[in-house]
């Protein structure tokens, strides 16, 4: 008889005294439940971690021994509810998961955590007070553990740990204080182990060291492991290292990206057609293996940074977000290149840089829709240069014209409603310059014209900003100086002291990081420029008006044609690239070209059009050129 309920010290009968409301404060803790000598019905509250952790049978076959040991007199095991899942997921996420479904289990199971709690909620439910091996059980984090405690406090059903000391007076402080202990204990174990972990993991990264399966083009090369003990035992780590067969397909893959600026589904397409030579990946599991390339297949091979040579660890989330990409800041590198490279930095870097709106394919017909009556030259390469957006193109009374037209809301200060521009000046100022400054007889001497400018304008250009970052620099001194003689003044309070305190420290870290501006824009060396590349061009006489517009895309995409129109001024800005990864492609481009003129399509040599002026060579960060063209668009 439990000492909660008074009757052993009531000088009246119970029953002379009328009926109260039940006891608030014994259903909130559950402690009715010992009211009287009946059987006290309990519901055993399982769970352990998810199979690669360890090991479910032993695991809850140990908890439930332990909590029915626990058991108080009278006491009597009548449901079972366990999940097998990480105790650190929130509530809402808890107790819908199969993992029990892939053991065998001899304990038979009601349910889930979800289950327990909605059974609780029953006035007939079958249980008084529910059991587990230990608090930690119920949750791996405090605030689920404790939520999960209330909602069944709640409902007038006691939570008992088999390792905590049952009291059943109903007085519960120090018991509730050795829990919370206890809670917060398992809390600090799991992040110092996940921390460690995650340590540990990051420093096997920075060494070089691969983790998870070899992404294609790599297979796996064991080093002996660095301590001895393991050594002994015959444990190994691994490195990455090139395949030969696979190899070469990823570096196609990337061809096709960069230099064709192709869509996933037409590099897909495009390796599917020999797949002897490109033969496809096999996923982790065999089942899902559909023996060819697939959008999602390239995709992975794009964005994966390991064709660099570098290890990289967290790209994607393993435990949580069903394996979504992190952002790029939370990557970890390993220090210097630990293998091979497929791919340089700079080609994977504009892998990822292809706009989604340029991605085309040249396998298809045409650049739009197929339900589309007509078709664009231009489309996807004029951007406006008010609002950054593709110019769609349009049709009106037999003229072809490139439109921006920005959405109710979103239309940049100074933008107008819509801008139009016509298609003819942009197609003939790009067949001019191909034709003098691609395939003309004089490109060289026009391209050294065009590098002295441009070395003289990148001259200026570092000089401006280095001048800039210096006045910058002084200014900040400045202001820490006038600060400085205003903190000697003997009138400043200690509060204005502190503020100017605060103000000063701040323009400090303003300084120096101005002043590492400074020093790597001092550092920066001159790209160096390549302009052999234009030798693998053919010379001809080449008229891009008259070529089908099949081949002209094909050309405009090997130079990766960019356009962007200024309506304030009325003038396009074209740039072309060059680089030595693209000069395969555009050599076949140009080929192409070259030869569908010589079939009798371009006869003549266009007229020079003086609207059209080259403004400068830009080099990339592969230290290979591209062209810079201006034209007024009238």
């Amino acid at each position: 008889m439990s000492l909660y309920s008074g009757q052993q010290h009531s000088p009246i009968p119970l029953d002379a005294i009328s009926a109260g409301t039940g006891g608030r404060r014994a259903q909130l803790i559950g402690y009715d439940a010992f009211a009287d000598d009946r059987l006290l019905r309990v519901a055993f509250a399982g769970r352990t971690s998810t199979d690669d952790l360890q090991d479910p049978v032993t695991s809850l076959l140990r908890q439930l021994s332990n909590s029915q040991a626990a058991l108080p007199p009278g006491g009597a095991m009548v449901a079972y509810f366990y999940d097998v899942e990480s105790g650190r997921k929130a509530l809402d996420a808890r107790g819908h998961g199969r993992g029990h479904e892939r053991f065998n289990i001899p304990i038979p199971r009601d349910g889930g955590i979800q289950d327990l709690l909605a059974e609780a909620r029953q006035p007939d439910r079958r249980f008084d007070a529910v059991i587990c091996e230990d608090i930690a059980r119920i949750g791996r984090r405090s605030y689920v553990s404790q939520e999960i405690e209330t909602l069944l406090e709640r409902a007038g059903v006691l939570l008992i740990a088999a390792d905590e000391p049952l009291i059943t007076s109903g007085k519960r402080a120090t018991q509730t204080l050795t829990r919370r202990v206890k809670q917060g204990v398992s809390e600090w174990y799991v992040l110092e182990l996940l921390e460690k972990s995650w340590d540990g993991l990051s420093t096997h990264s920075h060494l070089g060291y691969n983790i998870g399966k070899p992404p294609y083009g790599y297979v796996k090369h064991d080093v002996p492991h660095p301590i001895a003990a393991r050594r002994e035992q015959g444990a190994t780590k691994h490195t990455l290292k090139t395949d030969p067969l696979k190899a070469p397909v990823v570096a196609r893959i990337f061809n096709l990206r960069v230099a064709e600026k192709l869509g996933y589904k037409a590099i897909a397409a495009e390796l599917n057609r020999d797949l002897v030579l490109n033969p496809p990946p096999a996923p982790v599991d065999p089942s899902r293996a559909v023996g060819q390339w697939t959008e999602s297949s390239v995709r992975e091979v794009i964005i994966n940074p390991k064709y660099t040579g570098y290890m990289v660890f967290n790209r994607k989330a393993t435990k949580t977000d069903s394996g979504k990409l992190n952002p790029p800041e939370k990557w970890v590198w390993s220090a210097e290149p630990s293998h091979e490279a497929i791919v340089s930095l700079d080609i994977w870097t504009s892998a990822q840089s292809v706009n989604k709106n340029r991605q085309r394919s040249r396998i298809e017909d045409g650049n739009s829709h197929p339900d589309t009556q007509r078709t664009y030259l231009l489309r996807s390469y004029i951007r406006c240069q008010l609002c950054g957006r593709l110019m769609g193109g349009k049709d009106s009374r037999g003229n072809t014209y490139y439109v921006c037209r920005p959405g109710r809301g979103h239309v940049p200060e100074g933008h107008p409603k819509s801008i139009w521009v016509r298609e003819e000046p942009f197609v003939q100022g790009i067949s001019d310059f191909f034709a003098a400054h691609i395939f003309g007889p004089n490109r060289a001497l026009l391209l050294k014209d065009v590098l002295d400018q441009a070395a003289v304008a990148a001259a200026r250009e570092h000089a401006e900003q280095l001048a800039r970052l210096q006045a910058h620099i002084d200014d900040l001194d400045a202001r820490r100086a006038r600060l400085m003689r205003r903190l000697e003044d003997p009138d400043c309070s200690d509060e204005f002291a502190r503020e100017i305190d605060a103000r000063t420290t701040q323009l400090a870290q303003d300084r120096r990081a101005k002043a590492a501006e400074l020093r790597d824009l001092h550092n920066q060396q001159p790209p160096t420029q390549n302009p052999e590349l234009l030798d693998l061009v053919p010379q001809a006489r080449v008229d891009l008006t008259a070529l089908p517009e099949a081949v002209l895309r094909q050309l405009y995409d090997a130079f990766n044609l960019e356009i962007i129109y200024d309506h304030t001024t009325d003038r396009a800005e074209i740039t072309l690239t060059m680089t030595a990864e693209t000069a395969p492609t555009i050599q076949r481009a140009a080929h192409t070209a070259t030869r569908t003129a010589e079939s009798g399509l371009n006869a003549e040599n266009p007229d020079e059009c003086p609207g059209l002026q080259p403004s400068g060579w830009y080099p990339q960060r592969d230290s290979n050129p591209c062209y810079r063209l201006e034209r007024a668009a009238s």
